[in-house]
């Protein structure tokens, strides 16, 4: 890693000015200033979002657990028979891609 110098002064430029630009939109209270010519800031509303991916993964691991427990039934039984073929292709694939 590089350091360039020339932004390390306490001067107008460097590290000195980039906290000061971070602090500058902070309120009495600490909060940030709200900015923009309405006089909102950015806005990131997560929580409708996690709800649903929440969701998804709730169902997917429902699914994945039945999925697993039919397997393990099969196995039990001896009449699992994987396919070589396809377990091979899901290895190769999975090595490409990572």
């Amino acid at each position: 890693m590089r350091v360039d110098e020339s932004n390390l002064t306490a001067g107008g430029t460097g590290i000195g000015s980039a906290v000061g630009a971070q602090e500058t939109g902070k309120t009495e209270r600490g909060d940030s200033a709200r900015s923009g010519a309405s006089g909102l800031g950015d806005r990131v509303e997560l929580s409708s979002t996690l709800t649903g991916l929440s969701r998804a993964w709730a169902a997917d691991g429902t699914a994945r657990a039945s999925r697993v427990a039919s397997l393990a039934r099969a196995y039990q039984s001896g009449s699992y028979r994987p396919d070589a073929s396809v377990t091979a292709q899901g290895m190769v694939s999975d090595a490409l891609a990572g």
